[in-house]
C-alpha cells in the first residue's frame, strides 16, 4: 500500500484542527504562491495560529495520531508524517510577530486542498519575512516580491504600526525594492517612503539608548552574537513587549548548529 501523499496529511492535520475548535491560517510557501504565483517545492506547510492555541493544538495532533512536539516554546510547534511536516507557528523566531487577532482579521479566503482554507495576511507576511537576514537565508527577495504583487492594494499604515519601533528593517527593505524594482518603484506610496525617511534623519537629534544595545540578533541569532560578549550590552532580543526570556534565547542560540 502506498503511503499517504502530503495533500491527503495537509487535510488531515487542517481536520484536526477544525475539530479542536482551532483558529488558523496557512502562510509560507502556500502563502507566497497564493499572492505571487512563485512555486517552491516544498515537502512543508506552515499553519498560523494563536499562542494561546498551541499546546491544545499539539494535544489534538496526538490524539488522532500523528507525531506533534513543541520545537521552540517561544514561535514553532511540528506535526509530521514520514517525509512530510507542518509547522504550527505562533510567533516568529525573533519573537516580534505573535500571531493576534489582526492576522485573521485581515485573511483572504481560498481554497486548498479541496477545503476552504484562509491564507495568511500579506502584511503580516511581510512583517515576518522582513527579518529574515541570517548567512544561510535571507527573505528579502520574497519581501520584494510580494510588495511588488500586492503594494498596489496593501494597508501600508497597518503594516507600519506591526513594525513599531523596528521601521529601520522595513525602510531597508523599500529602499532594496526600488533597486531591484526601478519600473515598478510607484507601488509604494510615496508619501509612506517620505515618512519613513524623514523619521530616521529626525531621530539623529535624540540622544543616543542609556546603555549598549544590539538588535541585531532580531535580524540573525548568529552573526551579532559576538557583540552580545561586550560588557553592558543589551540583546533587542530581551527588550520590548514581546521579548524572549534568557532560557528562549539559551535554546534558540544552542540550535544554530543543527538548524538547517
Amino acid at each position: 500500500m502506498s503511503s499517504p501523499g502530503p495533500d491527503e496529511f495537509y487535510r488531515r492535520t487542517a481536520r484536526v484542527l477544525d475539530d479542536a475548535g482551532i483558529s488558523f491560517l496557512v502562510g509560507g510557501a502556500a502563502a507566497l504562491r497564493f499572492y505571487t504565483g512563485i512555486v517552491r517545492d516544498t515537502k512543508d506547510l506552515d499553519f498560523m495560529i494563536r499562542p494561546a492555541d498551541a499546546e491544545r493544538a499539539l494535544s489534538a495532533f496526538r490524539e488522532d495520531g500523528l507525531q506533534a512536539g513543541m520545537v521552540f516554546s517561544h514561535w514553532l510547534a511540528k506535526v509530521r508524517s514520514g517525509p512530510y511536516f507542518v509547522d504550527i507557528i505562533f510567533s516568529s523566531g525573533n519573537g516580534l510577530c505573535p500571531v493576534d487577532d489582526l492576522w485573521f482579521a485581515n485573511a483572504r479566503e481560498a481554497r486548498l486542498w479541496e477545503r476552504p482554507a484562509w491564507i495568511c495576511p500579506v502584511e503580516e507576511l511581510i512583517w515576518q519575512k522582513a527579518f529574515i537576514m541570517e548567512r544561510e537565508r535571507f527573505d528579502g527577495a520574497d519581501v520584494a516580491h510580494l510588495m511588488k504583487a500586492c503594494g498596489m492594494e496593501m494597508d501600508w499604515p497597518r503594516l507600519l504600526v506591526r513594525f513599531g519601533r523596528h521601521y529601520r528593517v522595513l525602510l531597508s527593505h523599500l529602499v532594496l525594492f526600488g533597486f531591484v524594482y526601478p519600473s515598478d518603484v510607484r507601488v509604494i506610496p510615496k508619501w509612506f517612503l517620505q515618512n519613513l525617511a524623514a523619521r530616521t534623519i529626525d531621530e539623529y537629534d535624540e540622544p543616543a539608548p542609556p546603555v549598549p544595545l544590539c538588535n541585531g540578533p532580531l535580524l540573525s541569532r548568529a552573526q551579532y552574537l559576538g557583540d552580545l560578549t561586550v560588557d553592558g550590552t543589551v540583546d533587542g532580543r530581551s527588550e520590548g513587549p514581546h521579548a524572549m526570556t534568557r532560557e528562549q534565547i539559551a535554546a534558540w542560540t544552542a540550535a544554530i548548529d543543527r538548524d538547517p
